[in-house]
């Protein structure tokens, strides 16, 4: 394929975290392109991580505090009040770096060999993470029960 335009990045981020959130969290969630408002609560954690190679990019994986607790409890098994914020923030990396691998993967797959870094994480409130000048992006909004998250991806050859 090797044209980046033409690549599907919304059905691919989709399957990414609809596979993600099934098997590893077994959680339905429901995928939205259109965002049904922001993010509700201010203090959230962000699990990111980087491509390298024939194509560079980033994914972001913004989690409200309260929904990255459900789901580290979910990962590990453990009521999310149990959970100290080291585990949640494993739990997020974890969680983003699934979600990169299988964009990875995929774009392996379309012959657009690359790398996936190490996941990094951001915590606290009223932050933003603006990343600039890349030739497509895609921003999700994902939601279980009345938690909504938001996956964002970008990429450049």
């Amino acid at each position: 394929m090797n044209d980046i335009a033409s690549l599907d990045l919304k059905a691919i981020v989709s399957e990414a975290i609809d596979e993600v959130c099934k098997t590893m969290l077994s959680m339905e969630v429901e995928i939205k392109s259109e965002a049904a408002g922001d993010i509700p609560e201010k203090e959230r954690i962000v699990g990111s991580v980087s491509l390298a190679g024939g194509i560079s990019g980033s994914c972001h994986v913004h989690l409200p505090r309260s929904f990255a607790f459900s789901m580290a409890g979910a990962m590990l098994n453990a009521e999310p009040d149990e959970l100290e914020q080291e585990d949640v923030e494993d739990a997020v990396g974890e969680i983003c770096n699934m979600i990169g691998g299988t964009l990875k993967s995929q774009l392996n797959n379309n012959g657009f060999s690359c790398a996936l870094s190490i996941p990094s994480i951001t915590a606290g409130n009223d932050f933003h993470i603006q990343s600039t000048g890349w030739l497509k992006k895609e921003q999700l909004f994902f939601q279980h029960e009345q938690n909504r998250a938001l996956v964002e991806v970008f990429i450049k050859p």
